[in-house]
C-alpha cells in the first residue's frame, strides 16, 4: 500500500476527536465529511467552528499559537452563553457544540479532516503559505477552502499541488445566524469540489451562491461603495453617524445601518478590502473614504475595539 491510500485510509476511518465513536458521516459528492478544520480563531473562525459544531460535525480549530486557540475556544464559551441568554440556543446545546470543538496546537492534526477551511485575516502571502503547507499535510482528496472575501482563489489555489480541490467559502459576519455563503470557484477549481461544497454548505443549514471569482465577489463588491458613500456624508458635515443610520433603516427596512455595519465588520478590514478593489479595479468608487483612514489611525476600528462610529460594551452592544 502506498503512502497516499495510507493517509487516504487513515483520513476516511478517523473517529471523533478524542477517541469517540465517529458519528453518522455524511456523504458528499463521494467525499465523508465527518471532520472540519478551520484555521484562524478569530471571529470568523470562531462562527464557523460553532456553525459546524452546531450541524454535528466534529471540528480542530487551531490558531497561529496554543495561547491563541485557547482564548478562542474561550470566546466560542461565551458566544454560546451570549446565545442562551437570548433564548437562542439551550445549555444543552451549548455542551453538545463544545464536545465537538477541539482545539489543536499542531497544523499537522488538520490530517484528520476531510475539509479545511482557512478562515485568518486578508493578507495573501499568509493566507497562501497556509495552503502550502496544508497542501503538504491533507490528503489529496482533501478539499481546502478559503473565506477570503475579496482576494484570489486562483493565486492561493496556484501555491498547491491540488488547485482543482480548492474553493473559496466566503460566510458572512456573524456566520452563525447569516444563512449566505459565496461558492467562488478558482480558475481551476473542479465540478466535483464545486458540487461536495454545496452539500457541505446545505448541511451547515446555508444558502450557497455561485460566484466566478472577480474581485470582491458579489457580497464585498456590492456593500464597499454603500458603505464608502454613508463615511462621506459624515465627513462632508451632512448629517451624523446615528442619522446616516437611522434614514437608511427606516427609509429601506434595512436591518442595521450603513455604518454600524461597517462597525461590525471592523473598519481596519473595510479599508483593506477598499484599497484592494481600488488596487485591481482603479475605479474610484472604491476609493477608501479619508475619514475611514483617520479613524483607523486613531484606533478606532469599530466593535472589536469599542469604538467606531459608534459606541460599543464588552458584549459589542451598541451603548
Amino acid at each position: 500500500m502506498n503512502s497516499s491510500s495510507m493517509r487516504r485510509r487513515r483520513s476516511d476511518c478517523a473517529g471523533a476527536p478524542g477517541g469517540k465513536a465517529p458519528r453518522t458521516p455524511h456523504y458528499h459528492s463521494g467525499v465523508i465529511i465527518r471532520t472540519v478544520g478551520v484555521v484562524g480563531g478569530g471571529t470568523m473562525g470562531q462562527g464557523i467552528a460553532i456553525t459546524c459544531a452546531a450541524a454535528g460535525l466534529d471540528v480542530l480549530l487551531h490558531d497561529r499559537s496554543r495561547e491563541l486557540t485557547a482564548e478562542a475556544i474561550g470566546c466560542i464559551g461565551e458566544s454560546l452563553d451570549r446565545d442562551i441568554a437570548k433564548w437562542r440556543r439551550t445549555e444543552s446545546e451549548k455542551r453538545a457544540i463544545q464536545a465537538r470543538v477541539r482545539a489543536v496546537d499542531d497544523l499537522g492534526a488538520l490530517e484528520a479532516a476531510q475539509i479545511v477551511i482557512e478562515a485568518v485575516p486578508e493578507d495573501l502571502e499568509m493566507k497562501a503559505g497556509i495552503f502550502q503547507e496544508l497542501d503538504r499535510i491533507c490528503p489529496p482528496e482533501d478539499i481546502l477552502a478559503t473565506n477570503t472575501s475579496a482576494l484570489s482563489v486562483t493565486e492561493i489555489a496556484a501555491r498547491t499541488t491540488r488547485p482543482d480541490r480548492v474553493i473559496g467559502l466566503h460566510f458572512l459576519a456573524p456566520v452563525p445566524t447569516v444563512p449566505l455563503v459565496e461558492l467562488v470557484r478558482g480558475l481551476r477549481t473542479s465540478d466535483a469540489t464545486f458540487a461536495s461544497a454545496v452539500a457541505f454548505v446545505k448541511l451547515l443549514g446555508k444558502t450557497g451562491v455561485e460566484v466566478f471569482e472577480y474581485p470582491g465577489y458579489i457580497t464585498t463588491r456590492v456593500i464597499l461603495p454603500f458603505l464608502n458613500e454613508a463615511m462621506y456624508v459624515v465627513m462632508e458635515g451632512v448629517a451624523s453617524a446615528d442619522a446616516v443610520d437611522t434614514s437608511m433603516r427606516l427609509g429601506y427596512g434595512l436591518p442595521v445601518g450603513p455604518l454600524a455595519l461597517a462597525d461590525r465588520m471592523g473598519l481596519d478590514e473595510v479599508m483593506r478590502w477598499m484599497q484592494h478593489l481600488f488596487d485591481e479595479l482603479g475605479d474610484v468608487k472604491y476609493r477608501p473614504c479619508p475619514l475611514l483612514r483617520k479613524m483607523i489611525r486613531g484606533g478606532k476600528l469599530g466593535v472589536k475595539s469599542g469604538s467606531g462610529f459608534f459606541e460599543y460594551d464588552e458584549d459589542g452592544e451598541r451603548k
